[in-house]
């Protein structure tokens, strides 16, 4: 029993064991359920919410964050981490699984395309063994490449695929999505392990070298020539710390099957801006809600002329504020009731928010017409403006509560609802979430602050 079992991690987890059609298909109809089981268990405890067979199945995964709200900050991280055995388990499997039916490795690849992942999945548990002696092409000549010059096209396969792929989801079609900070990673580290492993075998440990030297330069590209600044690159390296390793172990299990043989990795690199156009066009991001609340030793008759407009805050002292995160300084109010204009000043800029429910001292709502930047990015330039600082993240509407509590009391919740054109949310949420609680505090206890104070007078 423990040597089957063995065996059968083996299968999933190596790189060399072979991947019968049986294997790969019943492996893969039981993971699928184990996965679809335990997230469907915590998605209910999280919120209550039923995670169905379609939104499981659903290649842009929006369904299952939108399930999450309201879960904790770190529910979304969880999901994540809780996905990456399976995504290795799939990928690893299907180049054997692909070997074995007399392909080229590079096929089974096409399981970590959205949407056609699971037809490809069907297709490589249907065909059979074949035997072939030279299944990607003929048999190349003797190469004699350095060690060094293995390490140069695997650094330099990497960069190419980074910048291509960058190229694509940020500069032509502006987009922040998946492919851009999952695909992207793993396929520099699939490019970059693969041309760095394909004349001879250069361990894991060199390869791995090789593909983190090649996402490192990547970053420092994209900062030194101004496309990004400290900020979004350092938020974006933990995925890209995990997917591109992940990436550059299956790229050399490609090379240790394609080695001698004419197979190109070339049309790996194409499916990425395949891959962006499709998410650019499918992918629509859904309103979230961020509400926060303290309670205030004040009347609601008090709290409420601090909310519709309050006095300049101190400058903040957060480290995440000072390091560029917009941060709100003072509010003002011009006319009265429904229809008047409420500005926010913050670090980056004015929000305007004309006001569309003013019930006086219990609710005050409002739209937001304008906002400022979210942050100043980090950058060895004066300044810089990528495309995430313009839309990515943006408020629609927002709203005030006056609840009030026995003893002259009141409790003030504030509520924010955005859009986040960043994918995969179930990474960036959690981000976004806290940066608008944070917000939410500043202002609220502010608010609290000078109420009280107003208050004992």
């Amino acid at each position: 029993m423990a040597g089957t079992i063995r065996w059968w991690l083996g299968a999933c987890f190596g790189l060399s064991t072979p991947v019968s059609r049986r294997l790969y298909f019943y492996t893969g109809v039981g993971l699928m359920a184990v996965k679809y089981a335990a997230e469907s268990a915590f998605i209910w405890l999280m919120t209550g919410r039923a995670l169905t067979l379609l939104d499981f199945v659903n290649p842009l995964l929006s369904a299952r964050m939108s399930l999450l709200q309201g879960a904790p900050e770190w529910a979304g991280w969880a999901l994540v981490v809780w996905s990456l055995p399976f995504l290795w388990i799939a990928a690893s499997m299907s180049i054997r699984r692909s070997t074995d039916a007399g392909l080229s490795p590079w096929p089974g690849m096409l399981v970590l395309v959205p949407i056609v992942n699971l037809p490809a999945m069907l297709i490589l548990a249907a065909l059979p063994h074949r035997e072939v002696e030279r299944p990607y092409g003929e048999t190349l000549p003797a190469d004699d490449t350095s060690a060094a010059m293995s390490a140069l096209l695997g650094i330099g396969g990497g960069v190419a695929t980074g910048a291509a792929a960058f190229a694509v989801s940020v500069l032509f079609l502006e987009s922040y999505g998946a492919v851009l900070f999952l695909s992207t990673p793993f396929f520099v580290g699939v490019v970059s392990g693969y041309a760095c492993n394909r004349s001879v075998d250069r361990g894991a440990a060199a390869t791995l070298g090789v593909v983190m030297l090649s996402l490192l330069l990547s970053a420092a590209a994209l900062l030194l020539f101004a496309l990004e600044g400290l900020i979004c690159i350092l938020m974006a390296l933990p995925l890209a710390a995990i997917f591109a390793p992940l990436g550059g172990l299956i790229g050399k299990g490609i090379a240790d099957q394609c080695r001698g043989l004419g197979s190109r990795s070339m049309y790996a690199i194409a499916l990425l801006p395949a891959l962006a156009f499709l998410e650019f066009f499918a992918v629509r991001a859904d309103v979230r809600e961020v509400r926060t609340a303290v309670q205030i030793d004040a009347p609601p008759q008090v709290v409420w002329q601090n909310v519709i407009a309050f006095p300049d805050l101190p400058e903040p002292t957060e480290w995440y504020f000072r390091a560029g995160i917009a941060a709100p300084i003072g509010a003002h109010i011009d006319g009265n009731g429904v229809g008047a204009v409420r500005h926010c000043r913050f670090t980056t800029g004015d929000f305007v928010e004309p006001i569309t429910v003013w019930d006086q001292p219990r609710r005050l709502a409002f739209d937001v017409t304008e906002q400022p930047e979210p942050m100043f990015e980090l950058t060895p330039y004066r300044e810089i403006h990528p495309p995430h600082l313009h839309g990515t993240m943006r408020s629609v509407r927002g709203e005030f509560r006056l609840i009030e509590l026995p003893g002259g009391r009141t409790r003030l919740e504030g509520s924010t609802w955005y859009l986040l054109s960043m994918w995969p949310q179930e990474y960036w949420i959690p981000w976004s979430d806290g940066i608008v609680h944070r917000i939410h505090r500043r202002v609220l206890e502010h608010v609290r602050d000078v109420s009280e104070a107003a208050a004992a007078n």
